[in-house]
Parts: C-alpha cells; structure tokens; sequence
C-alpha cells in the first residue's frame, strides 16, 4: 500500500475546487485526465485513510436467561 500524505489530500483537494486538473505538491507534479479522475483518486485517499485510522469494532457475546433453567 502507497502512504499518502495529508498534503497530497490538501493538494488533491484545492486542485479540484478551483477547476484544475493539475495537481502539485512536494515537488511533484501530476495532471488527471478530468475532474472525475481527480475526485476518484480523493475519494481513494479518504478511504484508505479513514480505514486506518478508525478503530476496529469491538466484538460481544450477547446472554440471556428464560429465568426458568
């Protein structure tokens, strides 16, 4: 897995609300071929991102009793 970083996602981010599809950052450059390339390659960092960021669910065992056993 490639490490993103939160500049890149602010680069990424500010390219696509001004209009452009030419991204800079960190000395790099990279144009998209359209809007909807750069909106797919943010939507692909946030989830990778917020994949490992989240906690993992936390597992239970549920128990109950009829009272009468």
């Amino acid at each position: 897995m490639t490490d993103w970083t939160d500049t890149e996602l602010s680069a990424l981010r500010r390219a696509y609300a001004s209009g452009t599809t030419r991204v800079s950052y960190d000395g790099k450059s990279v144009d998209y071929g359209s809007a909807e390339d750069l909106l797919a390659r943010i939507r692909t960092i946030e989830r990778a991102i917020a994949g490992t960021t989240r906690p993992l669910p936390v597992a239970g065992l549920a128990g109950f009793s009829r009272g009468d056993r």
